[in-house]
């Protein structure tokens, strides 16, 4: 495995990689939710390459970047034993100058839900992801559901730009309670733990009332919002079409229920799609 550390160094390695190529882009910390998006990609493509890089222009004021779980040394490993045939790990200079050309999110898609709550995130999160695309000229790049706005601009971006990557959206990871997994999650204590379980148990408890044909998206979130009660704040609950349009009644197979709430320290986000 090359770990490249510079743009030049990456540049180098991805030159003499042959056939196809699958790429993981992370922000470290790895998880089992991120492995099975690097087992995926590594099934699926000839050669395999992963990012590690906390992107500083997707953290708001406040939020949780100099924090934010950093664990190189472990991540090459896991990497290493995953088959990685190049691990991308540059430092901030390596990836941004001081006068920069930005993109900017969809002036609608990109400023409800996530983008309400976190202006200028997905900015940030899609000036990143160009750059990493465009940099390992990745046949595939994979991307979990559990991000579903983002991977959702991140298609838009891809489509609205021709660029020639398509993108894998994966499932969403959870552990045997149901939390969805994240890099955050280590913030939570044994309490919170039980607590955050509450955004999963509320997303199923919505899948059961769809299966049982209950349509009505008011009677859904009202139901999910009883049983977020011990989050200590929650942000969100949305019902969305996979253009992320509020809906007043369930499309089956164009629905995305959401939820965002704080417990504890970190805020955690989880959804299913219908």
């Amino acid at each position: 495995m090359v770990i490249a550390r510079t743009i030049e160094a990456l540049r180098e390695a991805r030159a003499s990689l042959g056939g196809s190529v699958g790429f993981v882009p992370t922000m470290g910390a790895l998880h089992e939710g991120h492995l099975s998006l690097i087992r995926r990609a590594r099934e699926e493509n000839v050669c395999l390459i992963v990012s590690v890089f906390v992107n500083p222009t997707q953290f708001l004021e406040g939020e949780d970047l100099d924090a934010y779980p950093r664990r190189d040394e472990a991540d090459i490993k896991i990497c290493e034993l995953s088959k990685v045939d190049i691990l991308f790990m540059p430092t901030i200079d390596q990836m941004y100058e001081q006068d920069e050309l930005c993109i900017g999110a969809p002036a609608v898609r990109g400023y409800v839900l996530e983008g309400a709550k976190r202006p200028g995130h997905f900015d940030g999160m899609l000036q990143v992801v160009m750059k990493l695309l465009n940099l390992t000229q990745a046949d595939r790049a994979y991307f979990g559901k559990k991000d579903a706005q983002q991977l959702a601009l991140i298609m838009q971006m891809v489509r609205n730009y021709f660029m020639g990557v398509e993108i894998i959206p994966c499932e969403i990871v959870r552990d045997s309670k149901g939390l969805a997994l994240s890099s955050r999650n280590i913030y939570l204590t044994a309490e919170e733990k039980k607590r955050a379980l509450s955004l999963s148990q509320s997303l199923k408890k919505a899948t059961e009332m769809v299966m049982a044909g209950e349509k009505s998206t008011q009677a859904i979130t009202k139901a999910m919002e009883t049983m977020l009660e011990s989050a200590d704040r929650v942000e969100y609950v949305a019902i969305v079409n996979r253009a992320f349009e509020p809906l007043q009644e369930v499309e089956i197979g164009n629905t995305i229920i959401l939820v965002a709430a704080w417990v504890g320290k970190p805020r955690l986000i989880d959804n299913v799609w219908i």
